[in-house]
């Protein structure tokens, strides 16, 4: 899949400069855009922490309300849970103890790591004066695989490509008998990454399989 988004000044009216006019402006825009189409977005995470808080606040809210009326509290009275909590490790079981930190260090590593990493979907934006484009990892693995598949004179069963922001791996399974130039279809991926000019340009790797494939 690919996405083209207009860069063009659709008045044909020169640009203003970088001070804060209208062209720095639409610069900015399109730069929000390429970001929302480049990265996650986190909205799922910051969804479930705040249902998770709110879930919790209601919870503290409805046992302190059962405790000011003088019932018996709906699950945890809120200051035996206070005791309980600051007594820690104290009266629980080492096990129930190791699965409850376990589970709390994984949540919060889940919300930390999704805080802190910039969550980049697998695409790669393509270098064009007038447009800005932006493509799917897969799309450009199919056009390095195509090249590679023609460099080493075999079939697209025995190639293999996967794209990431910074690296682009060729797996290649010759024909028994038929020798492959790893160089060969290094360059050929590297004048086929070039010619396409994704941004940030992925670095190859050319992986040859030491059992060929017996041809038809």
């Amino acid at each position: 899949m690919s996405s083209v988004i207009e860069q063009q000044n659709p008045t044909g009216e020169e640009p203003a400069d970088a001070s804060g006019g209208p062209g720095h402006s639409a610069s900015l825009d399109m730069r929000r855009i390429l970001d929302r189409e480049t990265h996650s977005s986190r909205a799922a995470a910051a969804g479930i922490a705040a249902t998770l808080v709110i879930l919790f606040c209601l919870y503290a809210l409805l046992e302190s309300a059962v405790r000011a009326v003088g019932q018996p509290p709906w699950l945890v009275d809120p200051q035996t849970a206070a005791e309980r909590i600051v007594s820690l490790p104290n009266g629980i079981p080492p096990l129930l103890l190791g699965v409850t930190g376990a589970v709390v260090t994984a949540a919060g590593l889940f919300f930390f790591l999704s805080a802190i990493l910039p969550g980049r979907r697998a695409r790669h934006l393509l270098d064009d004066p007038r447009v800005a484009v932006v493509v799917d990892d897969e799309v450009i693995a199919s056009a390095l695989a195509r090249r590679a598949r023609l460099a080493a004179n075999v079939t697209s069963e025995q190639v293999m490509v996967v794209v990431s922001q910074r690296q682009a791996v060729v797996n290649v399974r010759p024909t028994s008998g038929v020798p492959v130039s790893e160089n060969a279809v290094r360059e050929a991926v590297e004048d086929e990454l070039r010619s396409m000019a994704p941004i940030p340009m992925p670095a190859v790797r050319v992986n040859l399989a030491t059992s060929g494939v017996i041809g038809a």
